[in-house]
């Protein structure tokens, strides 16, 4: 509806959309998340958080709705056909852009259980996000660096603590685990720093998935690997609230979780070279997907060509 306009001012539009958006549904959160704390019975805290995952969806709906509004993005989306909404799921995604989190929301919404990420304990002071995101249990992990950890090695494995609570906690009703394997966002120069043997793709980290998988193998139906790809090279959210990312691609592998990846990856020294040597092989195989769809990109953006639908 607004895609005439110039391309900042849709950008200051979009994003005034988000914070409005932010603010109506994350209100209504901490609403239900006071009364869920204060009554401490088990069904009443069930049903609560059944509210609070509607209201969740509805906020990520919204979302959606306003990207539709402001932006032209196309989307190219494989893999999503065979998800079930009351299936235990662990996104192992690639990491490219802030926007990755709110692609992923517009391709999964209503499709699996609602997702949830492992978030630096200091995001909990972001301003009404960081309330909404611990009403809504997102678990808040403090990292600590290896050159703190030799001088307090009483906190080592707190992290890993953390998680094990959370998915206590994930266990009573379905719910979807999102992890960004690498850790952090691509870019070229954390690309040159880690000497990454991939082209496209940064090293993968694999502690905390190994992590979760132990405490939560049993009960994860399967592992959704996610390869997403900006093929116009616009990565940032500016570009992303201005309509200036074009095209958007993604990618889903529906992986088993069995046995051989599962495991204690902290005190089993073959199942950690094991575990490691298979994230690699996936990653590998990631890297190799990415370059085809480049390459089909391009092809489709020359003149004459038509770009896949908007989803």
């Amino acid at each position: 509806m607004f895609r005439f306009l110039p391309a900042p001012l849709r950008g200051v539009m979009s994003f005034a959309l988000y914070m409005l958006n932010t603010f109506f549904w994350a209100s209504l959160l901490l609403v239900v998340a006071l009364l869920k704390f204060l009554v401490p019975l088990a069904p009443w805290r069930t049903a609560c958080t059944r509210v609070l995952t509607v209201i969740a969806e509805c906020w990520i709906s919204c979302n959606n709705a306003n990207s539709r509004l402001v932006n032209n993005i196309h989307w190219d989306v494989d893999g999503t056909e065979n998800l079930k909404r009351d299936g235990w799921y662990l996104v192992m995604s690639n990491h490219q852009s802030w926007a990755d989190i709110l692609v992923l929301q517009k391709i999964f919404n209503r499709r699996i259980p609602f997702m949830k990420f492992f978030l630096k304990k200091e995001l909990i002071w972001v301003p009404v996000l960081g309330l909404a995101w611990w009403a809504l249990d997102f678990p808040f992990m403090k990292r600590y660096s290896e050159a703190f950890l030799k001088k307090h090695p009483h906190l080592k494995g707190r992290d890993l603590e953390t998680t094990r609570r959370a998915c206590e906690k994930f266990k009573t009703m379905p719910v979807t685990i999102m992890n960004f394997v690498e850790g952090t966002r691509f870019t070229p120069e954390k690309h040159r720093r880690q000497s990454s043997p991939y082209g496209h793709l940064l090293r993968p980290k694999a502690g905390g998935t190994a992590y979760v998988l132990q405490a939560m193998g049993e009960r994860l139906h399967h592992i959704l690997d996610v390869t997403i790809v900006y093929p116009d090279g616009s990565r940032s959210f500016w570009h992303f609230l201005t309509g200036r990312m074009k095209r958007i691609m993604v990618r889903v592998q529906i992986r088993p979780v069995d046995t051989r990846i599962i495991g204690d990856y902290f005190n089993d020294a073959e199942y950690r070279e094991r575990f490691q040597a298979w994230l690699n092989e996936l990653w590998a195989g990631k890297d190799l997907q990415i370059e085809p769809l480049l390459r089909r990109a391009h092809v489709a953006a020359r003149p004459g060509m038509l770009l896949s639908p908007q989803i």
